[in-house]
């Protein structure tokens, strides 16, 4: 599901829109295990808006064919596809020709062609029993691979793989750093933010680029396993007021700061939006998130 906006929409309904990528082609799995044939997975990708009152597929391309991808929402609202082969399918050895280049896939672009964007190479080819995990500073936590019924640290060429990789977006750029929000405090009682309450947000920002543009996203954090992060989920919240309320001082914990905001920002409506639970809290700014801040949504 991509990112919810509770910003508001016509008639005060949410939309809601799905998105599918890659998999294998009916047969794959047969021809994979009967015959050690690997067919070329698929490339596509289906979007639908389920709120829609007569819902249709919308069908783009990746720039490679992926089977097995592990499929990640940023707290930006771009969604990142890593991992996974380009051919055979899931299984005990099904699968062949490691998809090293991550893609980076910007859901709000007009142009479908320019959403996607292939990224840097991995080193370690993560195929069967991989995972990925959105970390609270914006990192993505990248390990394992077996497509082994066992543990076989000496299969060739895909051997058991216990290391993790730290992936880094480009929002955590060097250049991107003084872009970067840093929060200072979520006023809210007991980290516990109630369903359609206010609470306000005060955060730092180094460079201001862009103010109208600022936005607060809760980011469910997943649980992954054989390419699904089962209870993923990005919302991002209505802000009903954003100020400037002064400068930092130099000698703050978080070095030279040019402005303090204070933001009045509206938890989610109801469990149907947010399930209860724990979030991370995002404060997103020109495209730049924050380290997120923990809260628990009731």
């Amino acid at each position: 599901m991509l990112p919810l906006n509770l910003t508001g929409s016509e008639n005060g309904l949410i939309e809601v829109e799905i998105m599918v990528c890659g998999g294998a082609y009916p047969g794959a799995f047969d021809y994979a295990k009967k015959q050690q044939v690997f067919l070329e997975a698929s490339d596509s990708c289906g979007r639908m808006k389920v709120t829609d009152s007569e819902p249709e597929w919308v069908m783009e391309f990746m720039p490679t064919p992926r089977v097995m991808p592990d499929m990640l929402l940023l707290p930006t609202g771009n969604v990142i596809i890593l991992n996974g082969a380009a051919n055979g399918t899931a299984g005990w050895e099904n699968a062949a020709n490691p998809v090293l280049h991550p893609v980076l896939y910007r859901p709000g672009l007009v142009d479908s062609v320019l959403r996607f964007q292939l990224l840097a190479p991995a080193s370690t080819p993560r195929m069967y029993h991989s995972s990925a995990v959105l970390l609270p500073d914006g990192r993505i936590l990248v390990g394992g691979s077996n497509p082994h019924r066992g543990y076989d640290f000496l299969a060739y060429p895909y051997p058991t793989e216990l290391s993790l990789d730290i992936y880094n977006p480009d929002y955590l750029g060097p250049e991107m750093d003084p872009l970067r929000p840093g929060i200072i405090t979520v006023e809210v009682v007991n980290h516990t933010v109630e369903y359609g309450s206010l609470f306000t947000v005060s955060f730092s920002l180094k460079e201001v680029r862009d103010v109208s543009g600022i936005r607060f996203s809760l980011v469910a954090p997943s649980f992954t396993t054989h390419s699904f992060a089962m209870n993923q989920r990005v919302l991002f919240l209505e802000v009903k007021a954003l100020e400037e309320v002064g400068n930092s001082s130099p000698e703050s914990p978080q070095g030279p700061v040019k402005s303090v905001y204070k933001a009045m920002v509206r938890g989610p409506g109801s469990f149907t939006v947010a399930p209860p639970g724990y979030y991370m809290l995002y404060v997103v700014h020109a495209g730049v998130p924050s380290v997120a801040k923990w809260v628990h949504i009731r």
